[in-house]
Formats: C-alpha cells, structure tokens, sequence
C-alpha cells in the first residue's frame, strides 16, 4: 500500500496491520512513486522466493 506524505514523497506500508501497535508498517520512504512501486514489486517477490 503506498500513499503519498505530505512532504510530497512516498511511503510504502504493509498490507497487513502490525498486531502490536494496531498499525500498518512502513516499508520505506521514496522520493517517487516509481520507486516505491519498484520497491514493492521487490517486497512481492521477496516474501514468495
């Protein structure tokens, strides 16, 4: 899940809520949108290899 700061970058989170703090993980902070979706895409393939 990517949303965009209000600083104008973007940050990714997980998709499933941290069941300590009730909130969602972040992932990485990324000047652009391409980055964080290649970023994400790279999470993906992580988690399945």
């Amino acid at each position: 899940m990517i949303r965009k700061l209000k600083s104008g970058q973007y940050r990714l989170y997980s998709k499933k809520k941290d069941p300590k703090t009730h909130k969602r993980r972040n992932l990485g902070t990324f000047s652009s949108l391409a980055a964080a979706q290649k970023h994400e895409r790279e999470v993906q393939y992580f988690k399945r290899h």
